[in-house]
This record gives C-alpha cells, structure tokens and sequence, in this order.
C-alpha cells in the first residue's frame, strides 16, 4: 500500500482532507429539497463504494508493504472490530451533523459539531500518540474552541435580528392593520443542541480508529477505512430507519420517498460520501506515515478538522446563509474566520517544533 514518506506529502493529505470534509455537504445542498434523511442511505453507500475502490487500488500497490488482503490475514478481531465501532460512531455523528445543516446551515453547523469534535480528538489522540509541541498544539486548540464560541454567538444574534424584523399581520376585521414579529426561527436551539451531541460523538471516532491501527495485528489505513466503510453503510440502514420515523424536523418521512429520488439527486448523495471518504483516506494514510514524518494522529485530526473553515466559507460566501446581517455580526464572523486560521497554522507547526 501507498503510503507517504515525507513531511510535506504527510502535510498535504491533510490539506487534501481538511478541503474534502469541509465540501461535501455542498453536495447536500445542492439536491433542494431532497430529505436528509433519505440523501444520506446515497451517502453511505458512495462512501463504502470510495473506500472498496481504495483497497483494491492503493491498498494493494507498492509490493514492499503489506497490501489489504495481507492486512486482513494478520489483523487481530478486536481490531477489526474497533474499525467497524469507528464507522458507526462517526455515522451517528455525521446523521446528527447533517440534521442540524438542515435546520441551521452550514456555516453554524459545521464550526459547533466539528470545532468540538476537534477539540475532543485532539486531546484523546494526543495521550494515546504523544506526537508534536504540546504548547503549540493545544494553544492551536484552544483558538479553535473560541472561534467555535464566536460563530455561536454570532449565529445567536443574528437569529434574533432575523426575529425582530416586522412584517404585515393579515388585515383586521376593523379594516385595519398591524404589523406583527416574525417568530424566531425554528432552527436555532435545535440546531445548537443537535449541532453539540454531533460534536462530542465525533470527537470520539477518531480514537477509535487509532486502537484499531495500534499494534502489529492492527489495521493499515487502507484496511480501516474499508472496515470503517462496511460500519457506516450497515448502521445506516438502522439509524436511517429511526431518524425516517422520528425526524428532528418536519414530518415522518416514508422509505418509500427514497425510489422516489432523481437520478441527479441520488448521484449527488453517492458523490458526497466518496468526497467525505477520499478526505477520510488521506487522513489516515497521513496518521500513519512512517516515524521519521513526525505527523502524529492528533495533528492528522487536527488538520482534517479544519474542514470547520472550509465549511463555513462555503456557508457564508456561496450560500450566503448570513445575508443580511449586521455589520456586528459580519465582525464576529470575520473574527471567526481569523482565529480559525491562526489556530490551524498552530496546529500545523506542532509536529516541526
């Protein structure tokens, strides 16, 4: 298998997936009207079709390291077992991720769930791979957490700004008029408390993936993410069931509404999981590159978790989900976007320190 062999290439794959992870919803948004919940069984099986192509092609290239099936001979069960538990985990998470875009958008979603998240697997990943300045990359961590608190509270006033604006009230029996208050959006605790369960749930996968490659009978790269892979798609035809019947918004949806779908719509849920699982192999190829790289788990994560800025460039610049806000508000999100940025370069150096 392929695996990197310098810093920079290490380096690079970590851009590749911060890009990937931090875009792959667009592909959501861009199918209207489509039911998350029936936009995401296309997910699950593009991401398991991505990393099966993975395996088959740089899994198994490179004869002087071991290809999947090699992998597979040698692998304890547990091990196997950890990889299957990280897809599951991560698709709860993502379930709940993709729920709370639908309510909230992207550029609040995605900066509370995965900004938390990052701040979880950072620290677990660090104390079970001790790799990178301790200073740097905790100081890189703790700027992210309160950038994640910045778009909270941004998106928090700019949700009452949208509550206050006055529009007519239907005409009174008197022949009269009066104007009324919008109500507050319905997405905005939903979407905070939907967008924080996913968060901390997220933070927990990674580790995860981490135990299965630990040891000589762990896991490559390669051959996590397909076991990652088989424990998404097999979870989502029973998470996707529940949240069918017991949405986070909107009405029960009937599984029936999936045949349903445009050829256009279900290319588009495929294309989106294969984008999150291209983002998900470079991560963990970079993890587990050779020690001399010195790109450690909690760095990988960390790098990859900076799709929150992506994410959320893509919300505000493309969906413009914060149109028509106040130039306080436009403040704290530029605000956001810099401390982002300040805290990923931390984060980026730690390993060369």
């Amino acid at each position: 298998m392929i695996l990197p062999n310098t810093y920079t290439a290490a380096l690079l794959l970590t851009i590749l997936t911060m890009i990937c992870w931090g875009s792959w919803a667009n592909t959501q948004k861009l199918t209207g009207k489509w039911r998350f919940e029936l936009f995401y069984y296309d997910f699950a099986f593009g991401l398991l079709l991505c990393a099966i192509l993975g395996a088959v092609t740089f899994g198994s290239m490179n004869t002087s390291e071991l290809s999947v099936l090699d992998n597979f001979s040698i692998a304890g069960y547990r091990k196997m077992a950890y990889g299957l538990a990280a897809g599951v985990v991560f698709n709860l998470a993502n379930m709940l991720l993709v729920a709370a875009i639908s309510v909230a958008g992207m550029s609040v979603a995605f900066p509370i769930s995965i900004g938390l998240a990052l701040v979880i697997g950072v620290c677990w990943n660090y104390l079970l791979n001790q790799q990178g300045n301790p200073l740097f990359l905790f100081a890189g961590v703790g700027i992210i957490l309160v950038a994640i608190v910045v778009n909270a509270l941004a998106y928090q006033l700019f949700s009452k700004e949208r509550g206050k604006v006055v529009e007519p009230a239907p005409v009174l029996k008197a022949g009269r008029s009066r104007p009324k208050e919008a109500r507050k959006p319905a997405g905005f605790t939903t979407g905070l408390v939907v967008s924080l369960i996913s968060g901390v749930l997220m933070g927990s996968f990674y580790p995860l993936v981490e135990i299965s490659k630990d040891s000589e009978i762990g896991l490559a790269p390669y051959t996590a993410i397909l076991l990652f892979g088989i424990g998404v798609f097999l979870s989502t035809l029973f998470f996707g069931l529940f949240f069918l019947n017991f949405p986070i918004s909107g009405e029960p949806v009937d599984i029936i509404g999936y045949f349903k779908g445009t050829r256009r719509q279900h290319l588009l849920g495929m294309a989106g999981g294969a984008i999150w699982c291209i983002g998900a192999t470079a991560n963990f190829a970079a993890a587990s590159a050779p020690p001399q790289v010195h790109v450690g788990p909690a760095v990988s994560y960390a790098m990859g978790q900076g799709a929150t800025l992506i994410s959320a460039l893509w919300g505000i610049f493309v969906w413009k989900e914060f149109d028509g806000a106040s130039p306080r508000v436009r403040t704290m999100l530029g605000a956001m976007l810099a401390l982002f940025v300040v805290g990923l370069v931390l984060v980026s150096i730690a390993p060369l320190r």
